[in-house]
């Protein structure tokens, strides 16, 4: 029940009505008898500023950020941790913290890499040695090309349509992975086909596909899909978007973003209240089978 001592934790972005974080959580906070409650926040571009500086005065303990706020609530934080630095983007803000000994006030943190990582095992795909190619060049995009970088992948592709973020991505890991190899490249059809071709995952960290515009794809209609390819779609609703159906027809393997959210706000639950998650209840709030691979 909802009464003057319940913990507030909430979702910062725009759109937010898609989100399935809101049962995940609430699901995980259900099972441990917590008074909490994790409740959409829809943020306009241009207010963000004042919704990230609301949370401490409204007794919030937290908030996820998602598209396209990432980096946008990065100025208004007191402190970030070293992985939003290096990513730099953060999902995930502490306000004070579970820990005894934290006093900052909001605090930034990125969970997406790790729970992106967590996913692709899950998935049956493992980074060490491979070559990537990633769409996107957004928050997303770089806590899943840290995520590769820091498991062992040697090559990177980063395909965006606007290639001088591409181009900055690249040139910030660059210098924090000189052994690996780099290459941003535009996002059109040509360079597209190249990418796939040279690589063993594809990974789609853009928005392109998500609700409500789920016959969208960024990978063309008309251009074959390799067979050979892994394909990792960061957009979890619908579950199985057109980009994943175009792979299966294909006959490449398939992982949807449901996993990464799963993992990712495992990690989230844990910050903001001190607690081992309870990943089954989660991914069953998810409508996930825990013997099944995601």
């Amino acid at each position: 029940m909802i009464n003057g001592a319940t913990k507030l934790v909430g979702l910062i972005g725009w759109p937010v009505e898609h989100s399935l974080s809101p049962a995940m959580h609430n699901a995980a906070f259900a099972s441990l008898g917590l008074n909490w409650v994790y409740v959409p926040l829809p943020v306009p571009p241009g207010t963000v500023e004042a919704a990230v500086k609301g949370l401490a005065a409204l007794g919030f303990q937290g908030a996820n950020v998602t598209v396209p706020h990432k980096q946008a609530v990065m100025p208004y934080l007191d402190e970030l941790t070293e992985a939003a630095k290096i990513i730099g983007a953060v999902n995930t803000i502490v306000v004070g913290g579970a820990e005894a000994h934290s006093r900052t006030p909001l605090r930034g943190d990125n969970t997406d890499a790790e729970g992106f990582i967590r996913a692709l095992r899950e998935g049956g795909f493992e980074p060490q040695g491979s070559s990537i190619a990633v769409l996107g060049a957004g928050g997303a995009a770089r806590a899943v090309v840290y995520a590769l970088l820091a498991s062992g992948a040697t090559e990177v592709r980063v395909l965006n349509r606007t290639c001088e973020r591409a181009v900055a991505l690249v040139e910030d890991f660059g210098r924090l992975f000189p052994q690996a190899e780099f290459m941003p490249l535009p996002l059109n059809p040509q360079a597209l086909a190249e990418a796939a071709d040279a690589s063993s995952l594809l990974v789609n960290a853009t928005s392109v596909g998500m609700w409500p515009h789920i016959e969208d794809s960024p990978w063309p209609e008309d251009l074959p899909l390799p067979s050979h390819l892994t394909v990792f779609d960061l957009v979890y609703n619908p579950e199985r978007t057109k980009l994943l159906r175009q792979a299966e027809a294909a006959g490449a393997r398939t992982i949807g973003g449901l996993g990464m959210l799963l993992h990712q706000g495992a990690r989230a639950f844990e910050l903001w209240t001190g607690q081992k998650p309870p990943l089954e209840v989660m991914r069953k709030a998810l409508f996930l089978d825990g013997d099944t691979a995601v």
